[in-house]
């Protein structure tokens, strides 16, 4: 199925000659259209902004823009394929912010490769942006590159990687434990994989309020007594307060959900039976997951995610990424705070009140309720915090919402 649908993707590709376009907003056909939309009219516009900085936002496009910048060093899951093996993924999110969340989003697929290099390149063409999504940038390197630019820009920065799967697997979570009976406070939560993925889950986990996650590396649980790598130290203070030793099966003796984001097949039916009453299982290792539906079922498991659109409760950064920066973008947010995160994730799985079933944790990607939902909690949430530029009330918010179609 995978080999056929890749098929089927190279000959839409190649029919279309990429997923996106560029279309003029102001008519440029006649001498006055010329005069205003170039010179000399924009002479005075460029004027104007020099004056007032902040008018960037109201006379050109930056108040919708978002930059997807990859240097192609971990694309999907197919390696370090390169800048111009990562092009057709950064034009598909850059597809996906406008069909979703109406934002205009420009792919940037950068030669360099050393995290200086990548910091430098996109603080330069930073002043062209009202966001910047990070993509597809190599673990350990992506947490420094992020965490560099966010001290450095007045905008947004968000590495979708981490951030956007963190924000809909909670909401997932949080759905699956109320179907299941269970609390937060009480939950024991096991990832595989200190990855980006599972390095900004376990973050989102602990700042959401769950007391008892784990996380397992190829060499079993990460502690304070064995994790080498800066990343892994970090999570270490945070994470396994019992100091715990030993492999991803040891850890799953008596846990309440599993979240992979690792490798395929590593866990079997054995390993789901030994977890608390009601499993819930994410395997979100992708084509292939971390178990398979048919296993985890014979395991117990009472609700099942993956990363495929092809079974139920996809775990689709789709959810998230799209009305993260929409909400942002809205009230001209000069970053995107963990509050924010938190709110987003609560926005999505608020969307399915009343309608929660075990193959129904989180909204479809087609649910046309997800973007303005998360908007509106971001947006709110920004500027509560004092990282808006900006304020704007709910019902201005609702009316760009509806100038936008997205409502």
């Amino acid at each position: 199925m995978v080999e056929r649908i890749g098929r089927q993707a190279i000959r839409l590709h190649r029919k279309a000659k990429g997923k996106l376009a560029v279309l003029p907003k102001v008519d440029c056909s006649t001498k006055r259209g010329l005069s205003l939309a170039y010179t000399p009219g924009v002479a005075a516009v460029s004027q104007e902004i020099a004056r007032k900085p902040d008018a960037v936002y109201e006379l050109t496009s930056k108040w919708n823009t978002v930059a997807v910048v990859s240097d192609g060093s971990r694309v999907l899951g197919l390696g370090n394929i390169g800048p111009l093996a990562a092009l057709p993924v950064m034009e598909g999110k850059a597809a996906l912010f406008k069909s979703y969340a109406a934002i205009d989003a420009w792919p940037i697929c950068l030669s360099c490769r050393s995290e200086d290099e990548v910091v430098a390149a996109v603080e330069a063409i930073s002043p062209s942006f009202g966001g910047i999504n990070l993509e597809d940038i190599e673990s350990p390197k992506c947490f420094s590159v992020e965490r560099r630019l966010v001290s450095a820009l007045d905008i947004p920065v968000f590495h979708d990687d981490q951030h956007g799967t963190a924000v809909v697997a909670l909401a997932g979570l949080a759905n699956a434990l109320e179907l299941v009976g269970k609390k937060k406070q009480n939950a024991k939560v096991v990832l595989a994989g200190a990855g980006a993925a599972g390095y900004a889950i376990a973050k989102l986990l602990v700042a959401e309020g769950f007391s008892e996650v784990l996380v397992c590396d190829r060499s079993g649980l990460i502690s304070r007594e064995n994790a080498k790598e800066a990343h892994k130290r970090e999570l270490a203070e945070i994470t396994n307060r019992g100091c715990l030793e030993g492999s991803l099966k040891d850890a799953l003796a008596g846990a309440d959900a599993f979240i992979g984001v690792s490798s395929p097949n590593i866990l079997s039916a054995a390993d789901v039976k030994s977890m608390a009453s009601s499993p819930i299982i994410f395997a979100l290792s992708n084509p292939v997951p971390e178990i398979s539906p048919a296993e985890a079922k014979k395991g117990g498991a009472a609700i099942y995610g993956t990363a495929r659109a092809d079974l139920p409760n996809q775990i689709n950064n789709v959810l998230g990424f799209p009305g993260i920066f929409r909400g942002a973008l809205f009230v001209r947010a000069r970053r995107i705070s963990d509050a924010m995160k938190l709110a987003a994730s609560h926005a999505i799985a608020k969307v399915l009140d009343g309608e929660l079933s075990e193959e129904k944790v989180v909204p479809d990607a087609f649910d046309r309720r997800v973007v303005p939902a998360v908007a509106r909690a971001v947006a709110a949430k920004a500027m509560q915090e004092g990282l808006a530029r900006i304020k704007r009330t709910r019902r201005q918010i609702s009316c760009e919402l509806e100038k936008l179609g997205l409502e």
